[in-house]
Parts: structure tokens; C-alpha cells; sequence
């Protein structure tokens, strides 16, 4: 389940991000979504789209990394 929810939160990312962002480079490695050049904006997308699927409320400490927001919706969602 961990690695079927990780690919499509980083597919969530990807699309929050209009692409900038490759789903294959969030779920490489540990870096912080901020480094790898996801925007405030793309931060919102992102949340509303996790909110809206998951079911879950997010915190911005959720959004450090991939996964940090793996774990909050496997213990929230």
C-alpha cells in the first residue's frame, strides 16, 4: 500500500506542479519538495488536491517531504 500511495502523491505533486516537477525525481530521493522547486502555489494545488482525495486535513509541516505526507494520510486518511 506505502508504495502505491507514494506513487501517486508524488503523481500529485507532479501535477501540482504542472509538470516541473517528474514524479520519478520526489520519490529518488529524501529532498525537501521546496528544493526540488515546487512553489506556494503549486503548495496549495497540492493541498487541496490531497485534502479532496484523501480525505484528510493537512498541516504545512505535513509538506516537507514525500515522506512526511506518505505517513500523515496512512495515519489520517
Amino acid at each position: 500500500m506505502d508504495g502505491e500511495l507514494r506513487e501517486r502523491l508524488a503523481g500529485m505533486i507532479a501535477e501540482a506542479t504542472d509538470g516541473a516537477v517528474d514524479p520519478a525525481e520526489v520519490m529518488a530521493g529524501r529532498a525537501r519538495l521546496s528544493d526540488l522547486g515546487v512553489t506556494s502555489l503549486a503548495y496549495l494545488r497540492l493541498i487541496d488536491a490531497v485534502e479532496a482525495e484523501f480525505g484528510v486535513q493537512l498541516e504545512p509541516a505535513t509538506l516537507d517531504g514525500l515522506d512526511e505526507l506518505v505517513d500523515y494520510v496512512r495515519l489520517h486518511g
